[in-house]
């Protein structure tokens, strides 16, 4: 395929750095000591930082790179609590019916966290509760919705419901699907404006964050945790990993227990209003009811399509332009009328899951850790991130239905998912044929 489907001013880069670059601080003097330090300056760690500076902790945060330059700024910014990924029947077999309604209320529990929290910190991240809307792959797929959605109210008060295809086009202006279910209380933000407005919140906290300052080891020695870094050291009475999809070596232990998977993600050039009401004409977050599935939406100003799914290649610009151009291809499928409408911005980066398909928080060897999100992050972390920071400081209130699940690993994996081109193949595989 021609470069003819990029804009004279294609960039390499994400579309929300637009509006939102990153911060390009100089790395401020080291302190020799805090209560607790956070590796990692993503939503988990802002989020944290805030939670505890404002109890009146003395907090630094460690950055490798320039704040948020991971998946804080580079994700589709959709917003929800993540009911819909988890089969409420599988959890109340796993985990009992008590606890498995615990999970998925704390999915619930994080999106309002979210939205108080914007609210509270006037964080104008342009947050739209507009809803989503997923798409059923498959005419069978359906009933299985519906008994999905039924099965989850009987557990939580979620607010969701089937879309049959002849009500289709009032959700989304394509006939690629076989109807879907509209998640009420779903919505969608701006992530880079999103992630400068907690910076700027923990700042005014009085949070110390150290750009350009990559932590080469973590620590517990007897009642305090010695942070290694490029520029020096710092002990501190609690260390908090939350680096996600970017755990690097320093923190072997965690490292094995996430799946660094990579997503891609392209913006169109701004796309005429009345093509917009046709395609998106809630302005929902969509997504695909499949196992390797696209997510998409409307930009927040709605004059563009964003448009996300896995990487297929990597390695040089050839590649990520073949990534850009496998999106383009994906998005005519869903939206024919498409097929002119040019690509001004790709961009990629890691998501963590993890091998249980489950977020995870808690302790090991005396270093406090959040992450493995599973595509689902903005809301999880934010949440996440705060609970954590709880739990830090010995508050009752942290406690969540995950506390305790057993963060698991397996045989030969130290952190490359050397599984994963098999695995990926499978899932195509099973999607092609539908099973």
């Amino acid at each position: 395929m021609a470069d003819d489907i990029f804009t004279p001013d294609f960039e390499f880069k994400p579309y929300w750095w637009d509006a939102a670059p990153r911060p390009t601080d100089d790395p401020g003097p080291m302190p020799k000591d805090a209560d607790v330090a956070i590796v990692g300056s993503g939503y988990t760690g802002l989020s944290a930082a805030l939670t505890l500076a404002k109890a009146g902790c003395k907090v630094v945060v460690f950055e490798a790179d320039v704040p948020g330059y991971g998946a804080s700024s580079r994700n589709g910014g959709m917003v929800g609590p993540a009911l819909s990924l988890s089969s409420a029947k599988k959890l109340m077999e796993t985990h009992g019916r008590e606890r498995g309604a615990g999970i998925l209320q704390e999915g619930l529990n994080a999106v309002e966290y979210l939205v108080d929290l914007v609210v509270r910190e006037k964080i104008d991240c342009k947050l739209q509760m507009a809803g989503r809307f997923k798409g059923a792959a498959r005419p069978g797929q359906l009933d299985g919705m519906a008994r999905e959605i039924e099965d989850i109210q009987k557990l939580v008060d979620w607010k969701a419901h089937v879309v049959p295809k002849s009500q289709q086009h009032d959700h989304i202006g394509s006939d690629r699907y076989h109807g879907g279910m509209v998640i009420h209380r779903d919505g969608g933000l701006h992530p880079g404006l999103y992630h400068l407005g907690l910076l700027e919140a923990v700042r005014r906290a009085g949070v110390t964050v150290l750009p350009k300052t990559p932590v080469t080891g973590v620590v517990r020695e007897r009642q305090r945790v010695a942070v290694t870094t490029t520029r020096g050291e710092v002990s501190a009475g609690h260390a908090l990993v939350a680096t996600n999809g970017y755990t690097g070596p320093f923190a072997a232990e965690f490292r094995r227990r996430v799946i660094p998977i990579r997503s891609a993600i392209i913006a169109t050039e701004p796309i005429p209003k009345q093509q917009m009401d046709r395609l998106m004409p809630k302005r929902h977050m969509l997504v695909e009811n499949k196992h390797i599935h696209c997510y998409y939406r409307p930009s927040p100003d709605h004059t563009r399509i964003v448009f996300g799914g896995r990487a297929l290649h990597q390695g040089s610009a050839d590649a990520e332009r073949e990534n850009a151009r496998d999106l383009h291809q994906r998005m005519v499928e869903i939206f024919p009328e498409t097929v002119t409408t040019k690509v001004s911005r790709y961009w990629s980066g890691y998501v963590a899951f993890t091998f249980d398909e489950r977020p995870h928080l808690g302790l090991m060897d005396g270093i406090h850790y959040a992450m493995g999100y599973c595509g689902s992050g903005v809301t999880r972390s934010t949440y996440f991130g705060h609970r954590i920071a709880q739990q830090i400081m010995g508050m009752p209130e942290g406690k969540t239905a995950y506390d305790g699940l057993p963060f698991e690993t397996r045989p030969l994996y130290y952190g490359k998912p050397w599984f994963l081109p098999p695995v990926l193949a499978w899932y195509r595989f099973a999607d092609k044929v539908g099973l």
